[in-house]
């Protein structure tokens, strides 16, 4: 099956590189890295206008949705050019909290999710929220299956991609439901993550070949070499082969084929990233330079809402039952 964008979904991935072109999002980016979220709550406000999050509420909760395959879409474009902040989350929370049974909590705080007047976090239980500290809805799932809004946070703590604020969300808060179907929200999680993968690895494959066309060894460009052609083709094909699965897991939401994309997207990115940094050589290493960037966001989103194994694991028990 060949999976190719209308002509009205291009337009939109069009629209969103231009927008976050003209954004220089590296500056933004290093902004929300050392907690000044100034810019970066200026460019989500212009994403919010763009309509991004509304592609994941119903029109009931001021949406257009829900719209996955444009979901992925747009987040390959917010990967592509490594846009800061509870991107994901804040699709989650929107799912979980049109899918409870009591429209109420949904009302009160769907609307802002998605004008971007506000941002949201979700974690399970004993994990750490994205940050939890400049999100106004924090969602926390606790050991007993209930869905609560936690009334705080723990101390900030650094993860591997600087752009990641991590705490623990406080216990208690407001019970907005004893047992929400998290399972829905999970898949437009790793949906939404696997499509930012997507754009991470697209854009550090780019940065790549453009770097080894101007560097010269031996008074040649590095990309004319032959083990140079072979890392970058085995990185193109790639995510190349991720790329329809995570069209085709927008289309179907189906548990394994959402897993499946997840993992072949999130690994592709790090395969990817792993030879952007033995081509940049000792640039690569240092956080002053742009690449840095994309690098640590392919290692924190191998993980995020399922680790590979995980992952893994759903796809070989058949997807399980679709929720």
């Amino acid at each position: 099956m060949r999976f190719l964008l209308t002509t009205e979904q291009r337009a939109f991935a069009d629209s969103l590189d231009a927008m976050l072109t003209a954004a220089d999002t590296p500056s933004v980016v290093r902004d929300w890295s050392r907690g000044d979220q100034a810019t970066g709550r200026a460019l989500w406000r212009r994403i919010a206008q763009a309509g991004v999050f509304a592609l994941a509420a119903p029109e009931a909760y001021e949406g257009v949705g829900p719209l996955p395959v444009e979901l992925a879409v747009a987040f390959t474009e917010l990967g592509r050019h490594a846009v800061p902040g509870p991107l994901v989350e804040t699709v989650t929370a929107t799912v979980l909290l049109t899918g409870l049974d009591d429209p109420g909590p949904a009302k009160r705080r769907v609307p802002a999710l998605v004008t971007g007047e506000s941002t949201a976090t979700v974690a399970r239980a004993g994990s750490y929220a994205l940050d939890g500290d400049t999100a106004t809805t924090r969602l926390s799932l606790t050991a007993d299956g209930a869905l609560r809004l936690a009334p705080g946070h723990g101390p900030v703590r650094r993860s591997l991609d600087p752009a990641r604020r991590l705490t623990l969300l406080l216990p208690g808060g407001e019970l907005l439901a004893a047992s929400p179907c998290f399972a829905h929200a999970l898949l437009w999680a790793r949906l939404a993550t696997a499509a930012q993968a997507l754009g991470v690895g697209l854009a550090l494959l780019d940065r790549t070949v453009a770097y080894v066309r101007q560097r010269t060894q031996f008074g040649v460009p590095t990309g004319s070499f032959q083990a140079v052609k072979h890392r970058l083709a085995d990185a193109k094909v790639a995510l190349e082969f991720a790329r329809p699965l995570v069209l085709g897991a927008a289309v179907t939401l189906d548990p394994g084929d959402v897993a499946a994309a997840k993992v072949t997207a999130c690994e592709a990115a790090y395969a990817t990233a792993r030879t952007a940094l033995q081509l940049h050589g000792a640039i690569g290493y240092t956080a002053e330079y742009d690449l840095s960037l994309w690098l640590t966001k392919a290692r924190a989103l191998r993980t995020a809402w399922g680790t590979p194994g995980e992952c893994r694991e759903v796809v070989l028990s058949g997807g399980g039952r679709r929720s």
